[in-house]
């Protein structure tokens, strides 16, 4: 029981940390969230933390795949990112 609230609360943090200002990273984060996030292991889950330590310009365009970020681990992110807003 809580396990499933702590579950709840990391998602309610995570869902409050993808309102950015603007609204492309939304649309982008939000569809993550609800389509993406419960597949990802823990790692990934890491991961994704790390993207949204991204300035929302340059998150945007690692997004948009104008550019790639040095880190494999976050452009692997950014794919799965991708691949949610397209549902």
């Amino acid at each position: 029981m809580k396990q499933a609230q702590a579950a709840e609360q990391t998602l309610a943090q995570l869902r409050w940390q993808c309102r950015r200002g603007m609204l492309e990273l939304d649309i982008f984060l939000q569809k993550f969230i609800r389509h993406g996030y419960a597949e990802l292991d823990a790692g990934q889950r890491e991961d994704f933390v790390e993207v949204l330590a991204y300035p929302d310009q340059e998150l945007l365009e690692i997004l948009l795949g104008q550019v790639s970020a040095t880190e494999q681990h976050i452009n692997d992110i950014a794919e799965r990112i991708r691949r949610c807003a397209v549902l």
